[in-house]
């Protein structure tokens, strides 16, 4: 057993339930000969209902880079389906690839799954103590453990505060460096969580202090508000017209890039409100909102709790070019 992390009972790993399952796949409007992108695989609930609506002819490719969830779509044995293990942000070169120029739809479910949240070695959870990891992709980048190494007591109380809108962001900082300046290298989750809860006041009911600090170190380290980003641009640039994107998010944060993205593709007349031109010659948007945010609902959030800060946006490609 590895020095500093302490034997617990191993955890039950839940099996992961899909939030908004009907509600997104409906939100495609699927076409049965249609081309669609599953962004975010996990564990294939979204993927395999998409798959029951599509036809002989159509295709689904999916995308994840959490190698576990590459491993459970091989069980998808499905001359429809291709599986590629890539973050999202790479969406369009593996189109390229793949040599499709247009697809149908395209699904984003930015939540993390519920192997990876109870499964302790790999450092999302608070609740377990594991080594603390945090990445998705396993198989490349820097660790939650190897930050919270070098990083600066303002480098810290930025991602703190940034990415997991803690108020204490600087008291958790300061924490974390005189531990590290006391000679203790933070290695597991158990380690930094109690450090987290000497830093925060408790006052939020049924919410554990150390929420938003593991929040943040995990937006950060996978770069997640970046690759959104990044990503949603590239489904505007590959969707066929009346394609549809749909995203699911987990917090403001992500709710916020996808709300502001689709406005302003809705909404391109930047000009001032008394500037005199015609309709006509006004810019026409490429993407229009379809309904409103989409929420799970009472019944969804009593069988998962984990759904309840669940959102779904749609929004459909217009021709515009």
């Amino acid at each position: 057993m590895s020095a500093g992390i302490r034997h617990v009972p191993a955890p039950q790993v839940s099996q992961h339930v899909t939030v908004l399952l009907d509600e997104a796949v409906e939100a495609l409007a699927i076409k049965p000969d249609g081309i669609y992108v599953d962004g975010t695989f996990g564990r294939g609930g979204h993927s395999r209902q998409i798959l029951e609506q599509l036809g002989s002819q159509g295709h689904l490719i999916a995308l994840d880079r959490d190698l576990a969830a590459i491993e459970a779509a091989r069980n998808i044995q499905d001359a429809r389906f291709t599986i590629v293990h890539s973050h999202f942000a790479a969406m369009a070169q593996v189109l390229a690839d793949l040599n499709i120029q247009r697809v149908d739809g395209v699904l984003l479910d930015l939540g993390i799954s519920s192997p990876q949240i109870d499964e302790g070695e790999r450092g999302f959870s608070f609740r377990f103590d594991g080594p603390l990891d945090m990445r998705m992709d396993q198989s490349r980048g820097q660790t939650a453990a190897e930050f919270i190494a070098t990083a600066t007591e303002q480098e810290l109380t930025g991602v703190i505060k940034e990415y997991g809108e803690e108020r204490f962001a600087k008291q958790v900082a300061r924490a974390i460096v005189a531990q590290r300046t006391g000679g203790m290298v933070i290695s597991t989750t158990g380690q930094l969580a109690k450090i987290v809860a000497g830093a925060v006041p408790k006052i939020e009911p049924g919410q554990d202090p150390a929420t938003r600090t593991f929040q943040a170190l995990r937006i950060f380290i996978n770069q997640e508000l970046e690759e959104l980003s990044l990503t949603l641009p590239q489904c505007l640039s590959v969707l066929a017209p009346q394609g549809r994107l749909a995203v699911i998010s987990f917090h403001s944060l992500e709710d916020r890039i996808v709300k502001r993205f689709v406005r302003a593709e809705q909404d391109r007349d930047d000009l001032p409100a008394n500037f005199p031109v015609r309709a006509k010659d006004l810019p026409q948007p490429r993407l229009v909102a379809v309904g409103r945010a989409i929420r799970p609902s009472e019944a969804e959030v009593k069988r998962n709790p984990r759904s309840r800060s669940a959102v779904l946006r749609v929004a459909e490609r217009t021709a515009v070019q």
